[in-house]
């Protein structure tokens, strides 16, 4: 038996692994390790190829053992007599379904396969852009939680000289309050930003398994061509599975119409009797007679056919869905990359600028202290805001890419 010492070493150094910083792609790929969905495909993709080697197959043979003419009625009634037909049967019988259903079936296989595939496809990108959102957002609360530390620093000396100037006259009694209510406030701000980073934190330890997830490295940067990203539309996960699922639907109509055709059986016996009169051996074959198609087989074949429309319709549903999605996404990337713009080239540096101005007029006794911490305030305001638009870019291209397009950064 192990001490207990080892296992809390095991413990504290299986923490110590899972707690190493964790790069974009890393993330991504520690997800696709770890994830217990993408596992569960996986073994749905060994059901289907394991199903796949029956199909198309022989049933099994059947054995046949049997008592043939044995008397119940007039004089040689339940008895064997030297002049009796009573025979001991054995024989081996064998259905041979026609070559199209065979085929159909394989077909239906190899589909069931594709289908399988396609799904584990889907799961893949689901789980993989589940966990790029999730670094991307806890990357981003770490950088605004950097970014109120700073200002809050730069506020420092400001709230330090607050008594001072209290105690000479040169603030009203109230206007000393202003530095310890900018403090409560810079507080609610941290306590909002915290509690993002520990959401962030939790779902990016959902996609990795990494209870201690921490994130390292630059965001990721995509190259978004739209015209490239229209070009794979077809090859996109969503659409498909429903190339998987009109394969399904083509093999059940190849099904269907086979049972219009005969299939066949055949039988080997053994056929023993009394001595006297020797054994005896019949082969015989059975053939179906699909002669009522009217009311059998061909109502079947058009409930398929119209499985199999149904499907290429939606199909083409789910295609111009997706290419109206990518042009709707690709408008409010735009939207998106000039909204960060103009906070770099306006919205910052006219709030930094307005903090130096207010604190210059504040050291000439031109301006209040109240009025450089609301300057400071504001400013704080502006660089959590730039982080947010920042953010919101960084996960609306990370979507596009991960959905309708490439996956490399």
């Amino acid at each position: 038996m192990r001490p207990a010492w080892l296992f809390a070493a095991s413990a504290l150094l299986a923490s110590a692994t899972q707690a190493a910083p964790l790069t974009f792609d890393a993330a991504l790929r520690l997800a696709e390790q770890d994830a217990p969905s993408l596992a569960a495909k996986a073994l749905d993709v060994a059901a289907a190829r394991s199903s796949a080697v029956a199909a198309g197959r022989l049933p099994d043979p059947k054995l046949r053992l049997g008592l043939d003419n044995f008397p119940v009625s007039g004089p040689p009634a339940w008895r064997f007599g030297p002049e009796s037909m009573t025979m001991a049967t054995l024989g081996v019988m064998q259905d041979v379904p026609n070559a199209g259903k065979r085929r159909s079936a394989r077909d239906r296989a190899a589909a069931d396969i594709g289908a399988a595939e396609a799904s584990g496809r889907l799961e893949t990108r689901d789980v993989r852009l589940g966990a790029a959102l999730a670094w991307i957002d806890l990357h981003y609360a770490e950088r605004r939680l950097a970014a109120l530390d700073e200002v809050d620093r730069a506020l420092a000396p400001l709230r330090g000289a607050a008594p001072a100037q209290l105690v000479s006259g040169a603030v009203r009694p109230a206007q000393a309050l202003e530095a310890e209510q900018l403090t409560a406030v810079l507080g609610d701000r941290r306590a909002e930003l915290i509690s993002a980073a520990a959401k962030a934190r939790s779902e990016l330890a959902r996609w990795t398994g990494d209870a201690f997830a921490e994130v390292i490295g630059a965001p990721p940067s995509y190259d978004l061509a739209p015209a490239r990203l229209r070009a794979g539309l077809d090859g996109l996960p969503t659409l498909t599975a429903y190339d998987a699922l009109t394969h399904q639907a083509d093999a059940d109509l190849a099904a269907a119409r086979a049972e219009k055709h005969p299939d066949w059986s055949w039988d080997l016996t053994y056929q023993r009797r009394d001595p006297m009169w020797g054994d005896m051996v019949s082969l015989g074959a059975t053939v179906s007679l699909p002669v009522f198609a009217g009311k059998r087989q061909d109502p079947l074949i058009v409930a398929r056919a119209a499985s199999a429309s149904r499907v290429r319709l939606e199909r083409e549903a789910a295609r111009r869905q997706v290419r109206s999605a990518l042009d709707t996404d690709l408008a409010d990337l735009t939207r998106l990359r000039d909204r960060l713009a103009r906070a770099d080239t306006l919205l910052v540096p006219l709030a930094k600028r307005r903090a130096d101005l207010d604190t210059a007029s504040y050291a000439a006794g031109s301006a209040g202290l109240g009025d450089v911490l609301q300057a400071f305030l504001a400013l704080a305001d502006t660089h959590i805001d730039r982080l947010d638009r920042e953010a919101e870019l960084t996960r609306e291209a990370a979507r596009i890419a991960l959905t309708y397009g490439t996956d490399a950064p």
